[in-house]
């Protein structure tokens, strides 16, 4: 029987289970799912608890505004596409957004990539119709398969093996990019060159990239170079996804033998989506239980003690790292909503991050039928959470972007003013549209310039 929200949790990272639960599969077979769920829970674990903490500490950075934070990836991974090209370009234009982003505002950027675990979605409905054919809605590679087909529909904890592997793999090669020379400043820079230099909006871009090189050329004069300076040539990346499969959850939780704490161990950070941020419920009890930095998306409908309510529940002893909310609203609303709750979040003294996540408020249907986002929404409702951030003086702490490093066409306008017709030529998203290596690059250049402005004192 469901636990209410008055009685104590246990301090087990199973104590979700007695909880009401949202957007969860029900798996035919529940032999294999406790199988599969032991089998996960005997393997390694696919991050590290100090690598948890060093990111919690970046974020308590942040949260004083000695920092700024930049996440971003695919809105679902796939089992079919998997691929080092896919990994290679979503980490090279991750690092390119970090050194404009980094060079405009002047404070370190920490990167947190959705990949290696973001292989879960969550549905507005259980069930998909097509030609009068109702099926259980796909829920991400984790749980079933995209294909319109009864068999594929089914949720199958095959998969979350499959997804355990697969993320490792991918930890794998990020590590490798990480610290094997492509992370080299001098050489991201060159890609910003040869990006701005191809752009419709040249002038404008060009002019950054080569303060850069400037700037670089100047500290290799000083003697900081790519083969004595580990800062030069390595950086450090997080990964991140939404932690909505709690079975998969809960087998990748490790006990760490130095703190004797819980963590999460399928992730360096993890969230809560808007659909299943119920205080009462099973999310919220699980989250409870890590140690992890972790998120929370925030709607338009939240209102303010709902939100001190949520804090308390994530972060009860307002530990400065903790806790980042992630605003998602649209640009019509973001600035009617937003200053009541930065107002009673700073009334009663709570440490978070503020992240925008400027992509689920503006959500659209194209003409063409295409679901889609278009570029002019984005860029306002950021400028909006930047302005609103600093009229109340707070700070805005960071963007969350659905994105890849591939030349998809999933979002209009641009400076390459992809439109409503050119959707179809390249639509790959497995479930929500994505900006391309171009968009994002060019919303990097254009958010070095709100960062210039929303500057801040450091503390």
């Amino acid at each position: 029987m469901p636990m209410d929200a008055s009685m104590t949790s246990e301090t087990t990272p199973s104590s979700w289970r007695k909880f009401p639960i949202k957007q969860q599969p029900t798996y035919p077979d529940q032999a294999q799912l406790e199988s599969i769920e032991l089998a996960l829970s005997k393997l390694p674990p696919l991050v590290f608890a100090q690598e948890i903490r060093d990111l919690k500490q970046h974020l308590a950075e942040i949260s004083a505004g000695r920092g700024f934070l930049l996440q971003g990836g695919d809105c679902a991974e796939s089992f079919a596409d998997f691929g080092a090209n896919r990994i290679r370009d979503t980490f090279k234009v991750l690092l390119q957004m970090a050194i404009v982003l980094t060079f405009g505002g002047q404070r370190p950027v920490t990167k947190i990539a959705r990949v290696a675990g973001q292989f879960a979605k969550p549905r507005s409905a259980d069930l998909e119709e097509v030609d009068g054919v109702s099926l259980p809605s796909y829920r991400g590679d984790i749980i079933n398969g995209a294909s319109f087909d009864e068999a594929a529909r089914i949720p199958d904890p095959q998969r979350m093996l499959e997804a355990y592997h697969q993320s490792a793999a991918t930890l794998n090669l990020l590590r490798a990019f990480a610290q094997g020379g492509l992370a080299d400043l001098h050489q991201v820079n060159r890609w910003n060159m040869g990006f701005a230099r191809a752009n419709p909006a040249t002038e404008r871009y060009l002019q950054m990239s080569e303060r850069i090189e400037e700037a670089l050329q100047f500290m290799e004069v000083c003697g900081i170079k790519s083969a004595t300076a580990p800062s030069i040539r390595e950086t450090q990346l997080f990964t991140s996804h939404e932690a909505l499969l709690l079975n998969y959850e809960e087998a990748l939780c490790r006990i760490d033998s130095f703190t004797g704490k819980r963590y999460n161990c399928s992730s360096h950070f993890v969230w809560i989506g808007e659909r299943t941020r119920q205080l009462d419920h099973a999310h919220i009890e699980f989250f409870k239980q890590i140690e992890n930095p972790v998120g929370v998306k925030i709607g338009p409908t939240t209102t303010a003690d709902e939100l001190i309510k949520l804090i308390d529940a994530l972060n009860p002893d307002n530990e400065a790292g903790r806790l980042t909310l992630i605003t998602r609203m649209g640009a019509d609303i973001l600035a009617d909503k937003l200053p009541a709750l930065i107002r009673k979040v700073q009334a009663e003294g709570r440490n978070v991050v503020w992240s925008s996540d400027p992509m689920h408020g503006n959500t659209v249907k194209a003409s063409s039928g295409y679901k889609t986002r278009q570029f002019d929404d984005i860029l306002r409702e950021l400028r909006q959470f930047f302005a609103v951030h600093k009229a109340e003086g707070s700070f805005a702490g960071g963007i969350h972007l659905e994105m890849t490093g591939e030349n998809v066409t999933e979002c209009t306008g641009g400076a390459y003013q992809i439109s409503d017709s050119d959707l179809g030529q390249r639509y790959l998203t497995q479930c929500d549209p994505r900006l391309n290596a171009d968009q994002v690059l060019e919303l990097a250049y254009l958010m070095a310039d709100i960062l210039k402005e929303a500057k801040v004192e450091q503390v």
